[in-house]
């Protein structure tokens, strides 16, 4: 196996854990009232970006790249609805939520969002438009959801 399709594999599969570790303890070194916006945030949009993904997904149809090209992934995955992808729905609502509290965070937590993406269309799993699709949702919502409870960003305290 090239390093290549090592390091894709790595990306599609486990690259995700590293968002949600680095969020988590960005989230633990903040101060009470800052956690309780973050909490509240998240506890509103993600069950919402799930909902609109899983209603998309009802009426929006595309079939895996192994499925429509018939050869076989990288890494195992059902022939399912690849529209959207759930892997980068999980990296850029994580993402989004983070960008109001840590500028820092968000970036990169959206460079390896990107990665996640780019590796789950590597590995054969997802088409471009699925990664892109995830990304939208979860953009739009965190978005409308943070205006809509009217949060307001307590000053960045950055883990970096």
């Amino acid at each position: 196996m090239t390093p290549a399709k090592a390091l894709a594999i790595f990306g599609a599969k486990y690259l995700l854990v590293i968002i949600v570790g680095i969020a988590l303890i960005y989230f633990l070194r903040q101060p009470r009232p800052t956690q309780r916006k973050m909490l509240t945030l998240a506890a509103v949009a993600c069950p919402l970006i799930l909902l609109i993904a899983r209603l998309i997904a009802i009426f929006y149809y595309d079939p895996r790249p192994f499925v429509v090209g018939h050869f076989a992934p990288l890494i195992p995955h059902d022939p399912d609805n690849g529209f959207p992808s759930d892997h980068a729905l999980l990296g850029a609502a994580i993402s989004s939520w983070a960008f109001p509290f840590s500028k820092k965070l968000s970036a990169a937590a959206w460079i390896l969002t990107l990665l996640v993406g780019f590796s789950r269309v590597y590995v054969g799993v997802h088409h471009p438009i699925d990664i892109a699709g995830s990304i939208i949702i979860s953009i739009l919502t965190t978005s409308a959801v943070y205006r809509g409870l009217n949060l307001r960003s307590a000053p960045e305290r950055e883990i970096f």
